[in-house]
């Protein structure tokens, strides 16, 4: 179906001024700069963290008949390696099952464990290739790039304001079949939750120049624009329509974007491997995601200000 460094914003950085007497000889006084609280932007992600995955995606393509899509092995074991990363990470994981055309797909859903659970963030990107090739572009791509946002929020240990909440969704190809049965599986009170729904699909094309942003909501588009607009990168809007994933959640309601590369010369072909993509494209995927989590979710912490002893005055 379908489709067609990290983000340098000014930080508000504070110090208090902290006045110590200290008793020294003349009554002089000893003034010292105390760090404050700064909001933290993402952290910058190396390309080759999201590119070691898609090389993951490829090996397991390799050793399962070329491809990865639903109802064939290469699918179940990507589901596999995903929800083992996310496990050993320490989110709340989750192995949905389906049956689509007599065959059992799977959903891997993973919830980071901090943040107000009646507002989430919810970042996506289907996991399944067709039968013709290993689908490392469409969509190992995006799947790599949102896994490795979901480990940066471990590693940074991460206190969001809302929850964080990341799918990987079967059976994409065959008619968005797997994020349609989740979307369908929720309470109505629990799509209400959702406050965004941001998807990744096609996010590694070589040669990419401009970054197509869907045009479904320009307040979450904007947020993309602003990580790439950072980086001299240029973009377009686009509409991908009912043609991924988002368009299960938009039709629930949800404010919806997302991001996809250029171009893809080899889409649904068996030369959409590993050769398909460029890190650097693949970086830059991952950290517009990592901005996107990071600012929408409202994850908050402290920058280092550096701590200067003044003179006690003559």
């Amino acid at each position: 179906m379908k489709k067609h460094r990290s983000l340098l914003s000014t930080a508000a950085l504070g110090a208090g001024l902290l006045v110590a007497l200290t008793g020294l000889p003349g009554g002089a006084a000893a003034q010292s700069v105390q760090p404050a609280a700064a909001v933290v932007q993402a952290p910058e992600i190396p390309p080759a963290n999201a590119m070691a995955h898609a090389r993951q995606f490829q090996s397991i393509a390799s050793s399962n008949g070329g491809n990865r899509a639903h109802g064939r092995p290469g699918f179940r074991a990507s589901a596999d390696y995903v929800k083992a990363k996310l496990d050993a990470a320490g989110f709340q994981t989750t192995l949905q099952s389906f049956t689509h055309q007599g065959a059992t797909g799977y959903n891997v859903i993973a919830e980071w464990p901090h943040g107000d659970a009646n507002q989430t963030v919810f970042l996506g990107a289907h996991l399944d290739g067709v039968t013709a090739g290993p689908g490392i572009n469409d969509n190992a791509s995006g799947s790599s790039a949102i896994l490795e946002v979901a480990l940066a929020v471990a590693r940074a240990d991460a206190r969001p304001t809302k929850r964080l909440r990341f799918g990987w969704w079967g059976a994409e190809e065959l008619g968005l079949i797997g994020s349609k049965y989740y979307v369908s599986r929720l309470a109505a009170a629990d799509r209400r939750k959702i406050s965004s729904y941001l998807n990744f699909d096609m996010v590694g094309a070589k040669n990419t120049r401009t970054w197509g942003i869907y045009t479904e909501s320009a307040s979450l588009g904007a947020t993309f624009r602003e990580y790439f607009t950072a980086k001299g990168l240029a973009t377009r809007g686009i509409n991908v329509a009912g043609r991924s994933d988002h368009s299960s959640f938009a039709n629930a309601g949800v404010e919806v974007s997302g991001i996809s590369s250029d171009n893809d010369p080899c889409y649904h072909a068996r030369c959409d491997d590993i050769n398909n993509i460029a890190e650097s494209v693949l970086g830059h995927a991952t950290n517009a995601a990592a901005h996107a989590a990071w600012k929408l979710s409202g994850i908050p912490g402290r920058v280092p200000v550096p701590v200067t002893p003044l003179r006690p005055a003559a």
